[in-house]
């Protein structure tokens, strides 16, 4: 971190990241679909609660990176240089992990775990090919590639930002704000009688021969970066009776068309699981209306700095990099209990961060393994 610890933001790591750890344990209830459409359910309205997680971390990442006064050299080695070790070890730490617990201790039942993918050779295979893309063992790894991303562009937004104008930047927001509809008009288009070009149905100039449509560079996560600077630069004038006045609605809309809207889609849609990802997206309109309200509602509590929250908040990002493997464990430990679905996904929940809470705080104690949680 770049600035002197802020007890709010430290606060809403720890709420992101606990948001993050339920929104696994949702998974694997929501991959039953048909097959059991009451748990299905049931993992869709827990789960559509949580999406505004990863938007909140890259908004925590604009409140502490931004602006930065490191020349662009001193930025990419100090945190660029924190991501790449962390996202190493752990890219072939959990495929061991996966495959010693499901080879020797051949208890899982999750639906998305077919044991004859966990041999050794695949678990090899795995723990290798990092350097092009994460793989399921190593799902949560998807955030460090697209966070050096982010990184690699922060300098270079740092520039115009320190400059800009609150007009200027209300005008990025606004262009920004559009694309968050994207989606869905990408959804919606073929219903219009858009047919693609060439059997690719990308929009407003994507095609096979060119990924970088209009909006390309100005949509996505730098968004939320550049919101995190604006809100904190300008903070809303409002009480916080008002602010939860007006967010705790806005919050109730855009979940009700997360859950709502992915239940539609899957019955309109069985097994297009591109579409289905289109509702959950991080940077869709309607989890922009969940993550907004939570920002601006931590923002203004009256929380005052505290060591017992700083240490906590000090584990998040080892909780995030570690937490995927203990949801796993607390799924199968959990599945033969007869007890409702809310209730299960709440107790692996609270499982998987809290023994990956354990596992980083014992890392961080012993200096070789520091390094990867922190």
């Amino acid at each position: 971190m770049e600035k002197e610890r802020i007890a709010w933001v430290d606060l809403l790591k720890i709420i992101a990241c606990f948001l993050v750890v339920f929104s696994h344990n949702c998974d694997p209830y929501v991959a039953v679909f048909d097959s059991d459409r009451s748990t299905f359910l049931a993992g869709v309205f827990s789960g559509s609660l949580t999406r505004s997680s990863v938007p909140l971390f890259v908004m925590m990442t604009g409140v502490l990176l931004l602006p930065t006064t490191r020349t662009m050299s001193q930025f990419y080695r100090r945190r660029i240089g924190r991501i790449l070790p962390p996202l190493i070890f752990w890219s072939a730490a959990l495929p061991l992990f996966y495959y010693l617990y499901i080879n020797r201790i051949p208890l899982s039942t999750n639906p998305a775990i077919n044991p004859a993918d966990y041999t050794l050779f695949e678990t090899l295979r795995r723990a290798v090919t990092f350097i092009f893309n994460f793989n399921y063992t190593t799902t949560p790894l998807w955030y460090l590639y697209m966070l050096i991303g982010l990184y690699l562009i922060i300098p270079l937004l740092n520039a115009w930002l320190v400059q800009a104008t609150r007009k200027e930047l209300r005008l990025f927001l606004s262009v920004w704000f559009i694309t968050l509809f994207i989606p869905y008009i990408k959804m919606f288009a073929p219903v219009l009688g858009y047919a693609g070009n060439y059997g690719n149905m990308g929009i407003f100039g994507i095609c096979d021969w060119n990924e970088y449509g209009t909006f390309y560079y100005i949509s996505g996560f730098i968004g939320y970066l550049v919101l995190a600077y604006y809100l904190v630069t300008y903070p809303l004038k409002i009480s916080l009776a008002k602010t939860l006045l007006y967010g705790i609605p806005l919050f109730l809309i855009g979940y009700a068309i997360t859950s709502f809207g992915f239940i539609e889609v899957q019955r309109y849609y069985p097994g297009n699981y591109a579409y289905l990802e289109i509702i959950w997206f991080f940077t869709g309109i309607n989890v922009f209306m969940m993550t907004l309200p939570i920002f601006v509602i931590i923002q203004k509590l009256p929380v005052h700095p505290n060591k017992w929250l700083a240490r906590a908040a000090s584990l998040t990002f080892g909780i995030y990099l570690c937490h995927f493997f203990f949801v796993q464990v607390g799924y199968d430990m959990l599945t033969p209990l007869t007890l409702p679905v809310p209730v299960k996904i709440i107790l692996g929940a609270i499982f998987a961060f809290s023994v990956s809470a354990i596992l980083v705080a014992v890392m961080k104690q012993w200096r070789p393994t520091r390094l990867f949680v922190e």
